[in-house]
């Protein structure tokens, strides 16, 4: 059992999400940074959609009620366990009575926005619909279909490890940097001189609608994340896009990553809780592997979006594919539970 002292800005129990329900209006929610989740859950030896608890803006605060293990991926807001630093990408055992206290964004020196806990056996909370994810806009699934509030307490489910596993010394995994440059012969740097950080993105169905100015303008300016922003979408600010076409649109599908543009001209990313269908028109979409890092991106950072084809989508997709492999490989080899 987890007991929430202080739940910080926003906090809740998110999973990989509900998928296969878009045609009932329902959307996959679910953690906005799936690898960081996968990651975490790895490293407790639970399954890689196991329900954990996704922070916003640290200053939280949460006390162990069993032993248990945990690891945190993402933002760690300067989190300290009984008072030691609980770096991201490290596995620790816990005892009964402990405490995980988060500092508030900028603890560590560096703009941040979200973190995810993951704890031995999850978050067990009852599912619905295939999912232990928080609706926040519909009320529904994780604890009563609502965000953390102080004086909950969270059920875990059943732990994989042994009681020797549990209290195996702590191990980590070097986790990826969502802003490191790739390097001079990668094709797209992923942080900028004017520290913009680098999002890829492919064309959009509407992206012939909007003037050639306004395409070139989208793809060259430095975004900012405004804080209007939220788990439905990222409102950017920056030159005003200019559509060409006249007329209002039929309403169509959208998916998180999709980038719209409302009459007001400044795009909007869309997030996992963002609608199911959208008449805005879609000027771009970003690539999968890369909408994790939105996830962490601060509000008031600055973001390019820089266009590549279906062909570097893949390729990206199957590079960080290859990374989670990577991690399984070298748990398997330690003997710790994958899968």
């Amino acid at each position: 059992m987890i007991l929430v002292h202080k739940p910080g800005m926003l906090a809740s129990v998110q999973d990989l999400g509900r998928e296969g329900l878009r045609q009932l209006g329902i959307c996959p929610g679910g953690a906005l940074d799936t690898l960081a989740l996968r990651l975490a859950n790895r490293l407790v030896g639970n399954p890689e959609g196991a329900a954990g608890i996704e922070l916003t803006m640290g200053n939280a605060e949460l006390r162990f009620e069993s032993d248990t293990r945990i690891a945190l991926m993402g933002d760690d807001f300067g989190a300290r366990l009984d008072g030691v630093p609980l770096y991201a990408g490290w596995s620790v055992p816990v005892r009964a009575g402990q405490s995980l206290k988060f500092g508030g964004a900028n603890a560590t020196g560096r703009a941040g926005l979200r973190s995810w806990l993951a704890v031995a056996g999850g978050i067990d909370v009852p599912p619905v619909m295939g999912s232990r994810s928080t609706d926040l806009k519909a009320g529904f699934g994780g604890l009563g279909g609502r965000a953390l509030k102080k004086g909950d307490r969270l059920p875990l489910g059943a732990s994989p490890l042994t009681e020797a596993q549990r209290a195996r010394r702590a191990f980590g995994v070097h986790g990826p940097d969502p802003w490191r440059d790739e390097g001079a012969d990668a094709p797209v740097a992923l942080a900028c001189d004017d520290g913009a950080r680098v999002l890829r993105v492919m064309a959009g169905p509407e992206a012939h609608q909007f003037a050639a100015a306004s395409r070139a303008a989208f793809h060259a300016a430095a975004w900012r994340i405004t804080p209007q922003s939220n788990r439905m979408g990222s409102r950017l600010e920056g030159p005003a896009l200019q559509r060409t076409a006249t007329g209002d649109m039929l309403s169509a599908g959208v998916v998180p990553g999709t980038v719209q543009v409302p009459p007001s001209g400044q795009p909007i990313i869309l997030m996992g809780d963002a609608q199911t269908t959208g008449g805005y028109p879609r000027i771009a979409v970003v690539i999968r592997a890369d909408l994790w890092k939105l996830a962490q991106a601060p509000l008031g950072g600055l973001l390019r979006l820089v266009e590549v084809d279906a062909a570097a989508a893949l390729t990206a997709w199957q590079a960080q594919q290859r990374y989670l492999a990577s991690v399984d490989q070298g748990l398997a080899a330690m003997g710790w539970p994958v899968g």
